[in-house]
């Protein structure tokens, strides 16, 4: 009997290729790029094209991640149950192309009312992304090796932040050391990077699995895919992933958003630099952050499977909380202090990211898991609004490390919830309760 095609370590599901499988990493490369960019570049957007104030830029950052987020919470379910139906390429693609019609109408916007919508609409192409990434990132490899999955979307997923904040974001900077004005070198800047997400969009139709969905998922009705996601919360183990997922992609939403907002705030203020010359001033020291967590990556994938999943998503929660409550001793966003602080949120993110998915994983049986990965991600997108919202406020009302403090806190409740619960889960195996004999009430 032949073992099964591995690829860096992870064995590979029947009828998944190694080309299908390096076009997944390829996905959380680019995917992370696009879903990064955006917001680490709206305090430029804010300033340059729309010159608002620095002291209102915190509440309207927290109001773009909060419609962002609203417009994903009411789509993200039925991504999963429509992927299940049509395939997982379909959706991919999709996400990317609104993607870059957000991204390519975004510095054009005449006043904050555009920009909210051109937000929404880059917003439910991320929805797309990131429900399909953490899907496809389960489907194709075997049980056994869902942690390397998720340790390998870390790794390709933490390259992905760094070509976003190192290179992504100093494009605008780098237009204008070529002789354009602020506004131009933002919207060819912007230009570019759309044609970029459209050229990524053709590369993965051509290269991810296409395979069929699930014959069972393809005779189930979508309303009730979607409802089977939400029903399987019922299980200690899901309710805890769902509640790990509210609070990691909050915690990415802080650094990409808060972050480059603080540094470029602090930046133009104190130190007198350009917009652009403060974004990439932020690039760095966010890349920091994504460095360490591409370095972290593999191993919490490697403990992922050597671990309870439980056990090792509540002593993620503990890091990342631990690591966004010490914000609160920074005084100079670009000292020493900072650096170090940027180290243990690289850690706490990809703690917090590489653990909650493969905990669902365990939970839930492949009939409608994409549904229950979709809930999933809209479980992020509600922690997202919350936190924008509310951190937002805090950010322009008491001080630029009220939106990771927010974060910090909700780890600290979903670690003692699992702290609660970790008795009461048992994994769930691949036989165990067929689709039809899930509760649905």
């Amino acid at each position: 009997m032949t073992s099964p095609p591995r690829v860096l370590g992870a064995q590979l599901a029947d009828g998944i290729t190694k080309g299908n499988m390096w076009a997944l990493l390829f996905l959380a490369t680019a995917g992370t790029a696009v879903v990064s960019f955006l917001p680490s570049t709206q305090p430029h957007i804010l300033t340059t094209i729309l010159g608002v104030p620095e002291s209102g830029q915190g509440t309207i950052v927290g109001l773009l991640g909060f419609a962002a987020e609203l417009a994903m919470v009411l789509s993200l379910a039925w991504y999963g149950a429509l992927a299940d139906r049509f395939g997982r390429r379909v959706i991919v693609v999709g996400g990317l192309v609104l993607c870059a019609i957000g991204a390519v109408l975004f510095p054009f916007a005449g006043n904050t009312a555009v920009l909210v919508v051109l937000r929404v609409i880059f917003g439910l192409g991320v929805a797309a992304i990131n429900a399909m990434l953490s899907t496809i990132a389960i489907d194709y490899v075997r049980e056994r090796s869902r942690g390397k999955s998720y340790g390998l979307i870390g790794v390709f997923g933490g390259l992905g932040a760094l070509v976003a904040v190192l290179v992504v974001a100093k494009l605008p900077q780098t237009m204008e050391k070529r002789g354009l004005d602020p506004v131009a070198a933002t919207r060819l800047s912007f230009l570019l990077i759309a044609a970029g997400i459209l050229i990524v969009a053709g590369l993965l139709w051509a290269t991810l699995s296409r395979v069929p969905a699930d014959v069972a998922a393809e005779r189930t009705p979508l309303t009730r895919l979607v409802r089977e996601g939400l029903v399987l919360a019922r299980d200690p183990g899901v309710a805890l992933s769902y509640a790990a997922s509210f609070v990691a992609r909050a915690d990415l939403y802080v650094v990409v958003s808060f972050l480059t907002l603080w540094i470029s705030d602090y930046a133009t203020g104190e130190r007198g630099l350009s917009s652009a010359e403060a974004l990439a001033k932020a690039g760095a020291v966010v890349g920091i952050s994504q460095m360490v967590a591409l370095l972290c990556a593999p191993v919490f994938g490697w403990l992922g499977d050597r671990m309870r999943r439980q056990d090792l998503l509540i002593l993620a929660q503990l890091i990342a909380a631990g690591a966004y409550l010490s914000t609160l001793l920074v005084s100079d966003p670009l000292g020493p202090g900072m650096m170090i602080v940027a180290v243990l949120i690289g850690i706490g993110e990809i703690a917090g990211i590489t653990t909650a998915g493969p905990m669902l994983a365990q939970q839930v049986p492949a009939a409608v898991r994409g549904a229950a990965f979709g809930v999933h991600t809209l479980c992020g997108s509600l922690g997202i609004m919350i936190v924008s919202a509310l951190g937002g406020a805090l950010h322009d009302a008491w001080r630029p490390a009220g939106p990771f403090v927010v974060s910090g806190v909700f780890g600290l409740i979903v670690a003692i919830f699992g702290l609660v619960v970790r008795h009461r889960i048992q994994a769930r195996t691949e036989d165990d309760t067929p689709l039809e004999a899930l509760p649905t009430r």
